[in-house]
């Protein structure tokens, strides 16, 4: 995973063992991850600060993982989310895919199905290529995402708590630093630079599970997280 060193992980898991086992795991992978205890917390930092993945538990106290998953792609609507439960099953799966999340497991982890997850849904993350190459600010690029989800300038500030006028002026600078004039040719970058595959559900994700972890050894970050859930 070396191409993602230094990417940002946040993780939400109310489990204290749990969290520092994740974090241990993907720690040791260069990743830079911060962890939290409630969705709450989480929402907190992702109105402000940088997120290249969410891995989030679904059954916690207060909001549930899949109530985070949709407001957290209110917020960077980019955002790929991986949803992780000891309580698995296809309905809950389906629900999940449903609003937005890019992959499924259940526990128990496997540590390197975990891993390799990871890495594929840090490389289908098109929206950091985007912001570094067009050097748009992340508000821009999350009007750009709810512009191409249908939703007018009112709606869109709506969603962000906005002004009217703010999302107009991060509209045109956006469209501006897109070389785009228009609507028309606005889509047509965004289909050039595969912005449309955003948050697109993973193939073969509902139901999908992972074998079971083998013993945990000494120093081994498999140990199976799912204790206590």
């Amino acid at each position: 995973m070396n191409d993602h060193i230094g990417e940002y992980v946040y993780v939400v898991e109310d489990e204290p063992r749990v969290r520092a086992v994740i974090r241990k795991t993907l720690e040791q992978t260069g990743l830079t991850v911060c962890c939290f205890s409630c969705a709450d917390d989480c929402l907190a930092c992702l109105d402000n600060e940088e997120c290249d993945l969410l891995i989030t538990d679904i059954r916690m106290p207060g909001r549930d993982g899949i109530e985070l998953l949709i407001e957290a792609r209110k917020l960077q609507p980019w955002l790929p989310v991986l949803v992780v439960t000891g309580f698995g099953d296809v309905p809950t799966a389906v629900n999940a895919l449903k609003a937005g999340a890019a992959d499924f497991l259940e526990k128990p982890l496997d540590r390197d199905i975990l891993l390799e997850a990871v890495r594929r849904l840090l490389s289908r993350n098109t929206a950091q290529k985007v912001l570094f190459e067009h050097s748009l600010t992340r508000m821009e690029l999350r009007v750009l995402c709810h512009i191409l989800e249908g939703r007018n300038n009112r709606e869109i500030a709506d969603l962000l708590h906005r002004s009217h006028r703010t999302v107009e002026v991060h509209r045109r600078h956006m469209m501006r630093k897109l070389g785009a004039n228009n609507v028309v040719e606005l889509l047509r970058q965004a289909a050039r630079l595969h912005l449309f595959d955003l948050g697109a559900p993973a193939a073969g994700a509902p139901g999908t599970k992972g074998p079971e972890e083998k013993p945990s050894r000494a120093g081994d970050t498999s140990e199976r997280p799912d204790e206590g859930q």
